[in-house]
């Protein structure tokens, strides 16, 4: 059998795979990358098995200011349409609703730091193996979207609706970071910590720090996702 091969996006330097590096090395799948930031080109669907999409700090309605914005939603259609298994985190789930239709804008309340999420049956729970039905994950976004026609809703917070969704069983798109580690929690700290700036669902630089003793429950979480794309 050929190894199974892992590609995904890079919308800034600090944000990149966290978790999901290791168990890509751990299963001894190949890695290959596209940082939009740089000179970059999407490879040919026939490169790849899985499509990871990472976050960022743009919106997915600033192709003016990124205007890699439309070439990466036009890749990621066509991985959809391809039957990959495909993967949104953050940025990455908005791209994945906005590639399917779906309009993505600013939402009322930003949500920063260790906050909840409610599963919204017992079947989405077990998709993810968690332990309880509302986890603590890792959040940083502003921006929300509706949910696209032909999906279903996995998950969602008191802030925000749509915490995450399902396409056809192989697109999964996650608002949240299941992926933070350590240091991927420290990075987007280190570079957007002016977005700290008070609300009901921000918490502190402090906090933020102090509380990482959710990150093996979130990882587990990644990991079972992960595991599962791959066997469908």
């Amino acid at each position: 059998m050929s190894t199974y091969r892992v590609h995904y996006i890079q919308h800034v330097p600090y944000e990149g795979l966290g978790y999901i590096e290791k168990w890509v090395k751990d299963n001894g799948y190949s890695l290959t990358v596209t940082k939009v930031f740089e000179d970059y080109k999407f490879p040919d669907q026939d490169d790849f098995d899985m499509l990871v999409i990472m976050g960022g700090p743009m919106g997915t309605y600033e192709e003016d200011s990124y205007p890699w914005l439309k070439d990466e939603k036009l890749f990621v259609r066509k991985a959809i349409d391809s039957d990959k298994a495909v993967l949104g985190i953050c940025l990455g789930s908005q791209i994945i609703a906005n590639a399917l239709g779906a309009a993505v804008y600013p939402n009322k309340e930003k949500e920063i730091g260790w906050l909840s999420i409610s599963f919204v049956d017992k079947e989405s729970q077990d998709l993810f193996g968690s332990e309880t039905v509302s986890p603590i994950v890792f959040q940083w976004h502003g921006d929300t979207f509706d949910l696209p026609v032909g999906t279903k809703l996995l998950a969602s917070s008191e802030a925000c609706v749509n915490q995450a969704f399902s396409y056809k069983e192989k697109v999964i798109g996650l608002q949240f970071h299941f992926e933070a580690t350590e240091k991927s929690c420290a990075d987007i700290l280190n570079n957007s910590d002016e977005e700290l700036v008070g609300g009901k669902y921000i918490q502190s630089e402090d906090y933020i720090r102090k509380n990482t003793q959710y990150i093996p429950s979130c990882n587990k979480m990644i990991e079972t996702i992960l595991n599962k794309l791959i066997r469908l």
